[in-house]
Parts: C-alpha cells; sequence; structure tokens
C-alpha cells in the first residue's frame, strides 16, 4: 500500500507528511498550531507530535497485516494494539521495541471478513510506511467528527495503553472520526484555538484544567471559551467536562480545586452551544482508579470513558 492509499485508513489525522525515505507522519495540528506551541512550550510542542492513540482502520478478510515503523519521539511507553472484531489481538508494547523495525501480525480466523483497529502509541510519535494488509480491504465509515482538546489524561497517560485511554475507551462507544488534540501538562490556553483550513467538526470536546486552578487561571478559561466561539460561532455544539476528581491535593489545594471546578461550569453557562459534564461524576473516587493520584490507570480511563459516553448520550436526548 502507498502512503497516500494509507491516508484514507487513517483516523485521528488533520494533515499528513513525508520524511525523505518515505515515512509516512500523521498530525493532529496545523503548522501554524505546532510552531506556536514550539514557541510557548518545548514540552507542548513534543506532545503535539504524539500519536495521540491514532488508528487505522478497515474491514478485510486479510490472515496477516504487517508495515514498517520509525519512532520519532518517544515519551511515557505504552502500545501498539491490534484489535479484531472489538476484542484486543495483539498487545505490543513500546518498551520492548527498537526504534526502527517492522511488525507483522498473523491474524486468526481465516478469510472471512472482520472488523480491525490498529491504535498507534498516545505518548509517543510512531512514523509508518510499507502498510500492507494481505487481502482486500476497506476503510471504516464514520459517524461525526470530532474534535476533542484537552491534557495529558485526554492524549492518554496513565492507562500505558492506547486503547485503554479514556478517549479511545469512549469512541468504541461512539464511533467517530476523533482528532485528539490532548497534550500532556495543558492548561486553557485560547492562544492554542485557531482555525484548521479544510476541516470543521461536528462537534467538540474540551477536558482541561487539572493542571491550572490558580487565583487567576479563571481569565485562561474565560479567553478560551470567547476564542472557541470566534474561530467555530455557536453553531458548533460543545461538551466540556471538568477535571475529574485527583488524590494528589491537600486539603487547602482540594478546596482551590473545586471551587476552579465550579467557575469553569459558570463560564459555560454563558454559552447555549456548551454542556458541562462533571468529571468527578465519572470515576469512582478510590485511590485504586489512579497510577499518581491524578492520572487514571487502566481501571479508571475503562470508567471515564464509559460513563462519559452514558453522560453525554444522556445530555442528546
Amino acid at each position: 500500500m502507498t502512503n497516500e492509499e494509507l491516508k484514507s485508513f487513517y483516523f485521528g489525522a488533520y494533515r499528513f507528511s513525508e520524511t525523505s525515505d518515505g515515512y509516512l507522519m500523521a498530525h493532529q495540528y496545523t503548522k501554524n498550531q505546532e510552531e506556536y506551541f514550539r514557541g510557548k512550550d518545548l514540552y507542548w510542542f513534543e506532545r503535539c507530535n504524539a500519536s495521540n492513540a491514532k488508528t487505522i482502520e478497515f474491514i478485510s478478510g486479510a490472515e496477516e497485516v504487517s508495515f514498517r515503523y520509525r519512532f520519532y519521539w518517544r515519551g511515557s511507553e505504552d502500545s501498539i494494539e491490534l484489535w479484531v472484531d472489538g476484542r484486543p489481538f495483539v498487545i505490543t508494547k513500546v518498551s520492548d521495541l527498537p526504534k526502527e523495525g517492522t511488525l507483522v501480525y498473523p491474524i486468526p480466523g481465516g478469510n472471512t471478513e472482520k472488523k480491525m483497529i490498529l491504535y498507534l502509541p498516545s505518548d509517543s510519535t510512531l512514523l509508518i510506511r510499507d502498510f500492507n494488509i494481505a487481502a482486500p480491504a476497506v476503510p471504516r465509515v464514520k459517524k461525526k467528527k470530532i474534535l476533542w482538546m484537552g491534557d495529558s489524561i485526554t492524549q492518554g497517560y496513565g492507562p500505558m495503553r492506547s486503547a485503554m485511554t479514556y478517549v479511545s475507551v469512549a469512541n468504541r462507544m461512539l464511533d467517530y472520526d476523533v482528532i485528539n488534540q490532548g497534550i500532556g501538562g495543558y492548561i486553557y490556553d485560547a492562544g492554542s484555538v485557531s482555525e484548521m483550513p479544510g476541516y470543521r467538526p461536528d462537534e467538540i470536546f474540551v477536558s482541561l484544567g487539572t493542571n491550572q486552578f490558580e487565583e487567576n487561571s479563571l481569565k485562561s478559561v474565560e479567553a478560551f471559551y470567547a476564542k472557541l466561539r470566534e474561530v467555530y460561532t455557536d453553531t458548533v455544539p460543545v461538551t466540556c467536562i471538568t477535571p475529574v476528581w485527583r488524590t494528589d491535593l491537600s486539603e487547602r489545594e482540594f478546596e482551590k480545586f473545586i471551587r476552579f471546578c465550579d467557575e469553569i461550569k459558570n463560564v459555560c453557562k454563558k454559552y447555549d452551544n456548551i454542556k458541562v459534564t462533571d468529571g468527578f461524576e465519572l470515576i469512582p473516587h478510590s485511590p485504586e482508579y489512579y497510577i499518581d493520584g491524578l492520572h487514571p490507570n487502566e481501571k479508571g480511563t475503562a470508567e471515564y470513558g464509559r460513563n462519559l459516553v452514558h453522560s453525554y448520550l444522556d445530555m442528546l436526548k
């Protein structure tokens, strides 16, 4: 399969670039947005190029899938996963892989048609070439285009599995075409909200605020939603997910955190097109659902994704 052919099987990419030796890189931001991050914070810049659990999805009777890969950048090491008919078939840990190589996945079940999803790492940047599906294949067709903005939890840090980020869990239920713009350490920052030529989402999800609850943070929340309205008008529905419960704060810090979550809700009430989901209701309030008191683990993201979808579908009724 050529890189041009592969693009039609990719989900989660806004644009593509190609190395001089033919590796395809999928981007979720415009060039201007990436340059903004480069000038703002190099930590954010590295992560704005991460694969963010993008997927390659198709229906085929193939008994083997293979591709050459190269890591452009590695952060926390999660996984590359192949799911077949809604179940994990192969989980390849990033930590077990050299920087460059070939992956070959034999697939059971004979040549009957199967729905296959290849999840790329969430906190590393993986480039691909020579993607091969050993039988005719057709790309999946998605229902809606979703732009999903967030921080490290949205990008996928925590479960250490790309298919188990809360966005991945939620989207197995929703089956949308999601561009995941989560970045580790990110905050409400209006500077990153800008037009994406040729792309207009059907809906927007925003999950920010965990990394900022200082006294002066409210202004950045107000500026963010004002800019979001300016770029997308009030015709695009927005779901705001307030920060999830956490265990790593002192009593005084936690009180400030709760006040900030309430302030986010109050800002969103000013906009008719924004609906709010209370993050405190999405994950059980127990340390066993977190890896560090802040980031949900695999058990926590499974709850987060499922409960978010139930809340979102209820709001649509």
